[in-house]
């Protein structure tokens, strides 16, 4: 009898694990790489002039203050919560050559996806995932990973909208 009741416990915790890793190994699976280390695209740079920051920056008093830039009239946010964003929510007060996460961690630009998944967390995943984004290289070996600012400019990052084409025309019509 005791051993029947031994038996049954193994049983249990045998199928509590086969049970739980249908859940883990497809996330992980999901998710992508285990280390969140995407070998990155080159992030665009808007425009040389611009980049570096530290450039212009380095010799300049920070100021925090939510306004509206005078120096930067060609950067606007439009279509990104432009009344809710401002500069120094993605980019670091004193290093201007990096970006700041929600935590107050500062990443490089190349790793922007982790700024942009902070607030776009489905599309992150999707990336993540290879639905979302560009890659290249090979399927079942090293891949390069294109970031969000590859594809939308991160001040205004939806696209324009496009007109449709018209409808084909069939070839019984154009005999």
């Amino acid at each position: 009898m005791r051993s029947i009741i031994v038996y049954s416990k193994r049983l249990k915790v045998i199928i509590i694990v086969l049970v739980s890793s249908l859940f883990v190994f497809p996330a992980i699976l999901i998710s992508g790489n285990l280390n969140n280390e995407y070998p990155a695209h080159s992030p665009r740079v808007f425009s040389s002039e611009l980049f570096p920051c530290s450039d212009c920056h380095e010799d300049m008093e920070p100021n925090p203050e939510v306004r509206e830039l005078e120096f930067h009239p060609e950067i606007k946010i439009i279509n990104h919560a432009e009344h809710e964003r401002w500069c120094l929510d993605c980019h670091d007060v004193n290093e201007r050559d990096k970006l700041r996460l929600i935590n107050g961690k500062k990443i490089g630009f190349e790793n922007s996806y982790r700024l942009c998944g902070q607030c776009h967390g489905t599309i992150y995943k999707d990336w993540k995932a290879g639905i979302h984004g560009k890659r290249i290289g090979n399927w079942d070996g090293k891949k390069e990973y294109f970031l969000c600012t590859n594809c939308h400019n991160p001040h205004s990052p939806r696209f324009r909208q496009l007109s449709p084409m018209p409808a084909p025309v069939k070839p019984e019509d154009t005999i």
